[in-house]
């Protein structure tokens, strides 16, 4: 009886120590939970968000704080990236640091939206119908019915390496995402968009000609949307150019100009005026007068380049010029373009006379290519004795006005020159062909002083390299493959060693 008492207590006490085990297992997950409840509800109600990497290189510059803090109108913001484009996390995390940065705002007036265009699939189509978007990987800022795009391309430069293996990489050198998202809100919040007039009445490409190949719609949709207002302007009978010309175009003249135009045209320039002359080959408007008076002369023939028909001229050669600066590496596709050529020296020094214009080449021909001078050949072909080598200038800017040290509030005059107005026709922008919309946009950016709204530093990315000869390649694998498993083999056979004996 004693020893089934004492066995009866032993399992008591053995069922007691189980039941205190137990109960203080639950005790303890129970303070856990309430712990980690309590931290997410204080971390949700008091939170703070810091960038505690090296490189600092999604965190929000002074500037770019100053501007979100600094916003009277709500900014809507859509980012439309495929899950594996190089570029999409970059762009993803940087937007969230402005949506986390505008939260402490009191009214919010930037809100962010990061779709996938393969998942979230109905809200990206009324999405891409409502911005008339075409193509993925773009962000779009929207402010009262302004827009900004902002595609893949305009974050980043790269460089193209050849690889041991004769293939080519592209390599990323900066990201300028803060730069090109804080420019694209400075944009979309000022509601004086700047007025851009169109030349017509002397046979001019037209900012509402549908037409599949001359006209000039797609062009006009992509200046639409960049928030720019497009106006027709007939000189004739008018007193001239009008107050609120913030840029006259002259594309495709195929007319004469009256003398009284051309005054006009000459008038405008001279009070800071900003122009784009897209001049073809083979006719003769009038305007050489004015050109020749800004130190700039039109060729008489085509330049030709090497191609399969002969018409196309490739342009990967730019000068050094804000226009071209981000053109570097992006092929640009003319067809039979005319000359336009410096009467100074191609690339001078800034004079500082400002009354004398300071003229620059802004994109050129290969060495292969010439100025064909006999029109009549067909197909063309080099002739030493009539035709021009190249290379060969077919866009030039120029600036005339106070010199950059001088604080003044009277603008330069600005205009640029570009033999040849098919380049940006609807039939050359229906395929996306080469970077013909970037070289114009970035020329009519520079004529309207939008090409750096804020000077935002680009972050350069951060590389660890390992620099390692073929023998030390050797010895890290033989230690990774059979070192680290071995010394944990041998340690597992000495702990069974000691408990076996």
């Amino acid at each position: 009886m004693a020893v089934e008492r004492s066995g009866r207590a032993s399992i008591w006490k053995h069922r007691g120590k189980r039941f205190a085990t137990g109960f203080n297992v639950l005790v303890s997950v129970f303070l856990a939970l309430l712990v980690t409840g309590m931290v997410n509800y204080l971390g949700y109600r008091y939170h703070d968000h810091r960038d505690l990497s090296a490189s600092n290189y999604y965190r929000l510059s002074e500037k770019t704080r100053s501007l979100v803090d600094s916003l009277g109108m709500d900014v809507d913001v859509v980012a439309f990236f495929e899950q594996n484009h190089e570029m999409r996390q970059d762009v993803h995390n940087l937007l969230k640091e402005y949506e986390l940065y505008a939260e402490q705002g009191k009214p919010r007036r930037l809100r962010v939206r990061l779709l996938d265009p393969a998942r979230d699939i109905a809200l990206t189509r009324e999405m891409k119908k409502k911005y008339e978007l075409t193509k993925p990987n773009v962000v779009v800022f929207d402010c009262a019915g302004r827009k900004k795009f902002v595609y893949a391309k305009d974050v980043m430069d790269f460089e193209i390496r050849a690889t041991s293996d004769a293939k080519f990489q592209k390599r990323i050198t900066a990201f300028k995402g803060e730069q090109v998202f804080s420019s694209a809100i400075m944009s979309v919040t000022q509601e004086a968009r700047p007025t851009v007039y169109f030349l017509s009445g002397h046979g001019e490409r037209g900012i509402n000609d549908y037409n599949e190949q001359t006209g000039y719609s797609t062009l006009a949709k992509y200046l639409r949307r960049d928030n720019m207002e497009l106006k027709p302007l007939m000189l004739a009978g008018s007193k001239g150019v009008p107050e609120d010309c913030s840029l006259l175009v002259i594309a495709g003249a195929d007319r004469k100009l009256s003398q009284s135009e051309l005054d006009m045209l000459q008038k405008y320039l001279s009070k800071s005026g900003r122009a784009l002359f897209l001049v073809d080959p083979l006719v003769n408007t009038g305007v050489d007068s004015v050109l020749s008076s800004w130190g700039i002369r039109l060729g008489a023939g085509v330049v030709v380049g090497l191609t399969i028909t002969g018409r196309e001229l490739v342009i990967n050669q730019y000068g050094d010029h804000p226009v071209t600066k981000n053109l570097q590496d992006i092929t640009t596709i003319f067809y039979e373009p005319r000359a336009v050529v410096p009467i100074v020296d191609a690339g001078q020094q800034p004079d500082k006379n400002p009354d004398k214009p300071n003229v620059v080449v802004v994109a050129a021909s290969s060495a292969e290519s010439w100025e064909e001078l006999d029109l009549n050949q067909n197909p063309r072909s080099y002739d030493a004795k009539t035709d021009r080598r190249g290379p060969i200038s077919i866009s030039v800017a120029v600036e005339k006005g106070p010199v950059s040290d001088i604080k003044v509030a009277i603008k330069p005059t600005r205009l640029i020159v570009i033999g040849d107005s098919l380049f940006v026709s609807n039939g050359a922008l229906k395929g996306s062909v080469g970077g013909n919309i970037d070289f114009f946009m970035s020329a009519m950016n520079w004529l309207l002083e939008r090409e750096a709204l804020v000077a935002i530093e680009p972050k350069i990315p951060y590389e660890i390299t390992l620099d390692m000869s073929a023998p030390d390649i050797r010895l890290l694998m033989l230690v990774l493959v059979l070192g680290v498993p071995g010394g944990v083999g041998l340690i597992g056979f000495g702990v069974w060693l000691n408990r076996r004996f």
